[in-house]
């Protein structure tokens, strides 16, 4: 049997006599593995040099004595007191070069070499320590990687690091001056040695700097994590290595540190998020799972998944009955192969006594550990059959760190954003039960029917070129609003109209536009006039025709969506951002023209999903409401679990499973 059922676990924060107790009801519950250590530095080095394992070592065999595996955390985001008394340089400097101190976690820099020789004394110490015990089978590097750090650190070390890095890209500084752009207000380096990290300035920022400052930060990060992945390989080669992510956080690039990883995880809490009450978005958790198993194209686990009410200072909505199991569930119906919740019970001191867990403060079991032991006990079997197998989408959305970070430095509206940008699409995909992957703007295209390729602001002739092959040979492409506007080095384009050589694939040109800031403009689609907002790229058409046009402003009845046959396939362009209803009506049709099939019908918050192994497909059927839901199926499934088909209890998951080549 397979590892799918887990809890994070923290035995350091509870006497010795409750471990036997806490062992006894995970094993009851279903649980299979646990996740350790990873805030324990203190506890397991309170004194340089001086190693305190065998705690470990004790709930480590505990656990295993109950069927339960350990995936043990490396410390690193919380370095102890002794640390800081030794080596305060170790801390983090802000943008206004203000030190961030000790008292709360990741007051750290990740490039500083003193830190870095403390992590590898301790990883060293440890990853020999556990090779060889039965109990450990993984690693989970530091924890939530980027997510603590604000600005990242412009201290002297991340300074001298960041010059290194310009000048392994630029070769020399007069190169560096033109990709920069730095003639503009006297900002030209006569070395790589005046560069400075970017600390507050008088006034604006170099948009072309501010950009490599950004993937450098990424590739920074992905270097500390190599840094102790290199370390836990050599001592421990029969081990896994992961890293619990955060859905779509952007400090570091997860592709990038995907590729040190044997599958990557990530933290999930669809309740979590204070300004969305209850919960975030069912589709918004749906494009989380989906972006995270996009990062490494494989299955990955949820490493920390919401058990019960989120808060630090307040606190989220209760869970309703019924309500852990779904977003659990949900995870395991876009790849997840394992789930373990966070945390186990929840926490009597510090910063989190307010995030609970499976357990409550007082550790009695309760409505939360049956509903848990109740779900295990029902889907860990049939997660045997299904451990491995993918969504198989035809739908793709292209998704890009450096696009992202672009906009950060330059929304061009004041209320764009990115990922939310990106969400609106994949709403209205999740909305018709149609699954869809993200990719980079460099993966192998071919397998979709269809691609959104949102915002696509920086480009190079490679990237164009890649589009256009990507149409001519039969693909469906959807580009959008300020395409083309920036070279690689975030430098604006000047040797053409909008949108560059995407103007060819899309039979269009764009030699003016409109920031339309706190006003919606009016676009007819069909026989409906629709809102937009944000953005309107005012087209003129080349080779293209229009099948919506502006009917407000000076640019009325000028195309605001356009269609254009290029080769075997077509590309669309959507110059605004449309609302919710627009947005649904332009994804009807380009799925219809682009032959993508649904999975089904369902009411509003009845979500589908598949997942595809070599000859099965499983098809999850998710009720996310509080009220009974009907939906329908297109295609002939055969019912695992689930009392009645095309018919849904409150917070019910149904199963199904259908041979791909007939029954």
């Amino acid at each position: 049997m397979g590892i799918h059922f887990g809890v994070d676990y923290y035995p350091e924060h509870w006497p010795r006599e409750r471990w036997e107790t806490d062992t006894e009801l995970m094993q009851e519950m279903g649980v299979q593995v646990v996740r350790m250590a990873e805030f324990s530095w203190f506890k397991m080095e309170p004194r340089e040099g001086e190693f305190h394992f065998e705690w470990l070592e004790e709930a480590i065999a505990l656990l295993d004595k109950h069927g339960i595996k350990t995936i043990l955390g490396t410390p690193t985001a919380a370095p102890p007191a002794w640390i800081i008394e030794k080596n305060p340089e170790i801390q983090p400097i802000d943008t206004q070069g203000r030190v961030r101190h000790f008292g709360g976690r990741h007051h750290d820099c990740q490039s500083n070499p003193t830190y870095r020789a403390h992590i590898k004394r301790f990883v060293t110490h440890m990853s020999q320590r556990f090779a060889n015990n039965p109990g450990v089978i993984g690693w989970q590097i530091d924890n939530e990687l980027g997510n603590s750090h604000g600005d990242l650190c412009m201290c002297d070390s991340c300074k001298a690091r960041f010059q290194q890095w310009l000048e392994k890209k630029y070769g020399d500084i007069e190169t560096l001056n033109d990709a920069w752009g730095t003639a503009f207000w006297s900002q030209g380096y006569n070395t790589f040695s005046q560069i400075s990290t970017p600390l507050i300035t008088a006034v604006g920022e170099n948009p072309s700097a501010m950009l490599d400052w950004k993937c450098f930060c990424s590739d920074l990060i992905v270097d500390f994590a190599k840094w102790q992945a290199d370390i836990i390989r050599e001592n421990c080669p029969n081990h896994f290595i992961t890293h619990n992510y955060m859905c779509f956080d952007d400090k570091v690039n997860y592709y990038d540190l995907g590729e040190l990883l044997d599958f990557v995880s990530n933290d999930i809490y669809p309740a979590g998020y204070w300004q969305e009450q209850p919960h975030q978005p069912d589709s918004d958790i749906a494009a989380s799972h989906d972006v995270v198993r996009s990062y490494k194209k494989k299955p990955f686990w949820i490493m920390e998944q919401q058990a019960g009410i989120a808060g630090w200072g307040t606190m989220a909505r209760a869970l309703d009955p019924g309500q852990m199991s779904v977003w659990a569930m949900q995870s395991v119906a876009h790849g997840a192969d394992a789930v373990v919740f966070f945390r186990w019970r929840a926490c009597a001191m510090g910063t989190e006594q307010y995030w609970h867990g499976i357990l409550g403060h007082s550790g009695r079991p309760g409505r939360t550990y049956e509903e848990a032991k109740k779900l295990i006990h029902t889907f860990a079997p049939h997660m045997d059959e299904f451990e491995g197998a993918m969504p198989k989408p035809e739908v793709a959305i292209v998704h890009s760190f450096r696009q992202n970070y672009a906009f950060q430095i330059q929304p061009n509206h004041p209320d764009l954003r990115y990922v939310e940008h990106l969400k609106k699409y994949y709403k209205a995909f999740y909305d018709k039960k149609i699954p869809v992957d993200f990719v980079q703007d460099s993966d192998d295209l071919s397998q979709y029917k269809l691609v959104i390729a949102p915002l696509q602001y920086l480009m190079t002739p490679e990237l164009e070129q890649h589009y256009i092959d990507y149409v001519e040979a039969g693909g469906h492409l959807v580009l959008d609003m300020r395409a083309g506007v920036k070279d690689a080095n975030n430098i604006c384009m000047t040797d053409r109209e909008l949108p560059g050589r995407l103007g060819d694939l899309c039979g269009i040109e764009i030699p003016e536009y409109d920031c339309l800031f706190s006003k919606e403009c009016q676009v007819l689609f069909g026989k409906r006039e629709y809102p937009v907002s944000k953005w309107a790229d005012i087209i003129t058409l080349t080779d293209a025709k229009m099948i919506a046009e502006y009917t407000t402003s000076f640019y009325k009845q000028t195309p605001a969506v356009t269609e254009n046959v290029y080769g075997q396939g077509k590309a669309w362009y959507v110059g605004t951002q449309p609302g919710a209803e627009l947005m649904d009506e332009l994804v009807e049709y380009f799925t219809q023209e682009s032959d993508v099939e649904r999975l089904g019908t369902a009411q509003d918050g009845v979500e589908l999903m598949t997942r595809e192994s070599d000859g099965q497909v499983w098809l999850f059927v998710i009720n996310h409401t509080n009220e009974e839901k009907v939906y329908h199926l297109n295609d002939t499934y055969r019912l695992l679990e689930g009392e009645r088909e095309e018919y849904l209890k409150p917070y019910e998951v149904q199963l199904f499973v259908k041979n791909k080549y007939g029954r």
